[in-house]
Order: C-alpha cells, then structure tokens, then sequence
C-alpha cells in the first residue's frame, strides 16, 4: 500500500513521543480519528513501541467453515501471519471490537515476538494474557478472553486495509503505542510528525518545569508571550534539546 520505510532515525525520535503530542498534530492537520479506541497495554513496558503495520482481518466466524481443523491447515491466515509479519513491524488486527473470543494466544504471540516484532494490536480479545504480558515484546489488546477465535472469528486477510478500534489502518501506517493506548500515523506524514513532536516534547517538558515552579500557564501554554519563548530557547541551550 505504501514505498515508504521507516527510517533508524525517524523510529528513534518516536521512541520519545507520546501518543498525546502525535495526537496533536494530527489533529493539525485535520487528523481527528487516529487514537485506536478500546485497546490497552496487555502490561505496561517501559519502552515506547514502534514500526509499521501489518495487517490481519477477521470477519465473523460461520459454523461450516471453523471446526477445530481447520488449525491443520498449514496456509491458515492467522498463523501464516505470525509467521510472515516483517521484523520490526506492528501486527495489527481487525476483530471488529468483538472481544468475546481471542484472536491470539500466548504461544503465537511468542513465536510473533521470537520472529522480532516490534509489537501486536487487536481491539478483540488475547487468551493466556498473562503470557503475553510477561514477554518484552509490547501489546495491545480490548482484554482476556478464553475461547478461542474459531468461536467468532474467521482470519481472512493478511496485509489489507482494515479497521482496529474505529480506525483505518493501511499496511505501512506507522503505530505509535505507550501507556496511553496507540496511535495510527498515515505513512506518508511520519517523518514531518516525528519532527515537529519532538519540538513540541521539548517545549512541553520546558512548560513543566515552569509549572511546577508557579508558573501561570497563561501565555505559556500555548505560547503567545515573546518572553516565554526567549526563555524556552535559553532552556534548549542549556539543556541541549
């Protein structure tokens, strides 16, 4: 869906983001539905994760078609995902919000994590969540469930647009995911995004600092008083931001 590839240097600077300043200036530019909605942390990491997506859809499982066998399959979309998302990638997936199954496990995310993913998303269900949160690897999911995804979900598509948690997602978006939740940044803006949010950190962190020294956020918050920005310059310097 996209030529673009993020960059060493693009991905590190969002490693600095959080998901609120990218939220902000997507919304700059017209962005307004980029937050996927109804997703958490299977358990919170320290780091910041980040990479492009790759896709799996589910739809909704029909009896006929999803006895237990059909895991014999060795071209089964759900595993053939696992085993084909791109290393430092994000594998994301539409279950239509529908939690009441699992779209995973602890054994295949493993394997995902194994492979070196640089996460996994699902606004449905993960079983064996604590597995998940055990790994290093970050993860995102609406939260436990014990079935299996055969129980309502059909895996169809790998690497096609699909929806997560009321956003589109195209193969190649970049995610974005902290203890807030996930950002979806379109591709083709990732590398002005990462730019300007590390900007906006630094006057951010600047602000804070104010703040928490009495400072009155009048002015300073958005900035709109010269003096605030002469101030912030000299804090850059001197702090090497």
């Amino acid at each position: 869906m996209t030529d673009y590839v993020l960059s060493d240097a693009t991905r590190a600077k969002f490693k600095t983001i959080s998901t609120a300043s990218i939220a902000t200036a997507l919304f700059k530019r017209g962005l307004r539905n980029q937050f996927i909605q109804g997703v958490v942390p299977v358990a919170p990491k320290a780091e910041t994760m980040v990479g492009q997506a790759f896709t799996l859809r589910y739809i909704p499982a029909r009896e006929d078609r999803n006895p237990i066998t059909v895991f014999q399959n060795p071209n089964h979309p759900q595993r053939v995902a696992i085993e084909t998302c791109p290393q430092g990638q994000v594998l994301v997936m539409d279950a239509r919000k529908d939690a009441r199954a699992a779209t995973a496990g602890s054994i295949l995310i493993t394997r995902l994590a194994l492979r070196g993913a640089a996460g996994v998303v699902s606004d449905g269900g993960f079983r064996d969540a604590e597995g998940i949160g055990a790994l290093d690897m970050p993860a995102y999911y609406a939260k436990p469930s014990a079935p299996t995804n055969l129980t309502l979900h059909e895996a169809l598509d790998i690497n096609v647009p699909i929806s997560c948690g009321d956003v589109a997602v195209f193969p190649g978006d970049v995610l974005v995911g902290d203890r807030d939740g996930v950002m979806v940044i379109p591709a083709h803006l990732a590398d002005e995004i990462a730019d300007e949010c590390t900007n906006m950190e630094s006057y951010e962190d600047f602000v804070l600092e104010q703040v928490k020294a009495g400072q009155t956020i009048i002015g300073l918050y958005p900035c709109t008083k010269d003096e605030h920005q002469q101030r912030f310059q000299a804090w850059r310097r001197e702090n090497g931001r």
